[in-house]
């Protein structure tokens, strides 16, 4: 390798911490002071990331006196405190959309958006306007209920006036009186009778 090569004086290497590195650092800038400005300091309202170098003394200084709202009103200050919560962003109130305008109350309200630039949802009838209703939740019942229902040969969800209806049917039915006296239906009866205090017990009828 040619150590006198124009190239080898270009090769980039990472300086290590034991090499000398030329001094960054400038003159404090406080007139008249000749110590390193080691330390900085915001030069203040409207310009913001500027800042002064100063020495360890002069910044402690400076740093006493200064005062980002020197010259302002105390409204403006009060003003300025209020828009620094949200990050001097602008907000705008709930119901009003970003123009200041209120919101359509006759619009229903969307609980669901979509984007479909090629236009495939809308060959299947479905429009951006068009609001996917969600369906209403299904009771859900207990295990001592599920299992009255099923003595009465009913499905979930059915109402009362359906289990009351069902229940005379059966009672009637089942009775020892509509076969003549025979009691071999006693036990059938006694779990519709019971089927059905379990479900007015559950307030279904």
């Amino acid at each position: 390798m040619d150590f006198n090569s124009r190239l080898f004086d270009r090769i980039r290497i990472k300086p290590t911490c034991d090499e000398p590195r030329p001094s960054q650092s400038s003159l404090c800038e406080r007139q008249g002071c000749e110590q390193p400005g080691e330390h900085r300091a915001p030069k203040g309202r409207g310009r913001e990331g500027q800042y002064w170098r100063f020495c360890l003394a002069h910044v402690r200084e400076y740093n006493a006196n200064y005062n980002y709202f020197a010259g302002m009103s105390d409204d403006a200050v009060a003003a300025y405190q209020k828009d620094a919560v949200v990050g001097h962003r602008p907000t705008w109130s709930m119901g009003v959309n970003k123009a200041g305008r209120p919101r359509d109350a006759a619009a229903p309200p969307r609980d669901w958006a979509f984007s479909d630039p090629l236009g495939v949802l809308r060959e299947e009838g479905i429009g951006e306007a068009q609001r996917r209703r969600p369906e209403p939740p299904k009771p859900r019942y207990s295990g001592p209920v599920r299992r009255a229902l099923d003595v009465l040969g009913l499905e979930e969800g059915v109402d009362a006036a359906t289990i009351r209806s069902t229940y005379k049917s059966l009672v009637k039915k089942f009775h020892p009186d509509a076969h003549g006296g025979d009691r071999s239906f006693e036990d059938r009866l006694r779990d519709i009778i019971k089927a059905h205090d379990t479900l007015k017990a559950a307030g279904l009828c």
